[in-house]
């Protein structure tokens, strides 16, 4: 078993930094423009490296030979491995798989709010759901690779705008990464972490596949969690059934499903959901979003 334990932390030594280097290209070739948020977390991200990497020169020449941080060096490196091979053998398996449960899962179930969930194949989900989800919360999901840099422009410019209405310019796969990965809430941190697992599911995992965890995961409504359990409660139906009228009303809760309630239908989905339903007939005919939803 130790045995073992040691061939799997040397494989997975260099898919690490085979993963950590095709992330670092990524970022710096994705985030150019000088005036983006963004940017200054790749400013920090690749701070974080260049002092990870000069902590590791001032362990192996110097504190390496100091006992108890010794200890707490070979303590920490363990975590790391299970912790990286963990996550890397979820990613994977998400491939196959939905989550058994996530952390807001979790929260949701300790915070006495329940968990209604019933996970569903992306061919029982049907059309219309897809299709106002794409249409509300990622327009341009089959393009971008996971991050869509005039979103997050405009959202950057109307936050600067309105300080105290913050808007938000996740994409779908930014979200897939948050509710399967991580946990909700902002900060420098779940942030960069974040985008290190947009990074790593857009490359390993199809849109198809994305979708459909996005679908079946993502809370609409307190301890309401996926779109079968959401049309069973809200419609009393499966969510194939769905009209678009009644999937634009889920889509329409998801930027806060605590707050934004389909039953009963609050102001906002009230004013939303016909603005969504437009938006999937702009959106209808477009071949890329076509093959997507099929």
């Amino acid at each position: 078993m130790k045995k073992t334990w040691i061939w799997l932390k040397r494989i997975f030594f260099w898919v690490f930094i085979l993963h950590i280097s095709w992330f670092l290209f990524f970022i710096i070739q994705k985030f150019p423009v000088s005036d983006f948020t963004v940017t200054r977390l790749k400013e920090k991200l690749l701070i974080v490296c260049g002092v990870l990497i000069m902590m590791g020169l001032v362990y192996y020449f110097w504190l390496r030979h100091i006992v108890y941080i010794k200890k707490a060096a070979v303590f920490l490196k363990e975590l790391f491995f299970v912790g990286y091979i963990s996550s890397t053998l979820y990613l994977l398996a998400g491939v196959i798989f939905n989550p058994v449960i996530t952390l807001t899962q979790t929260v949701s179930l300790l915070q006495g709010s329940g968990l209604s969930r019933d996970y569903v194949s992306y061919a029982d989900m049907g059309q219309h759901i897809k299709l106002a989800v794409i249409a509300s919360e990622d327009q341009l999901f089959p393009d971008h690779d996971g991050f869509d840099l005039k979103a997050i422009k405009l959202a950057m410019k109307y936050n600067k705008r309105h300080p105290n209405k913050v808007r938000g310019a996740s994409t779908i796969s930014q979200q897939v990464a948050k509710n399967v990965f991580l946990w909700q809430g902002g900060g420098f941190l779940r942030k960069g972490i974040e985008v290190f697992f947009t990074f790593s599911i857009e490359g390993v995992w199809s849109k198809r596949i994305i979708l459909e965890r996005y679908l079946n995961i993502a809370e609409m409504g307190r301890g309401v969690f996926g779109v079968q359990a959401a049309a069973k409660k809200y419609f009393n139906k499966n969510a194939r059934d769905l009209t678009a009228a009644e999937a634009a009303q889920i889509a329409a809760c998801l930027p806060n499903p605590k707050r934004f309630t389909v039953k009963p239908l609050s102001g906002y989905v009230a004013g939303r959901y016909n603005t969504i339903v437009r938006q999937m007939g702009n959106l209808a005919g477009d071949p890329d979003v076509q093959e997507l939803i099929k």
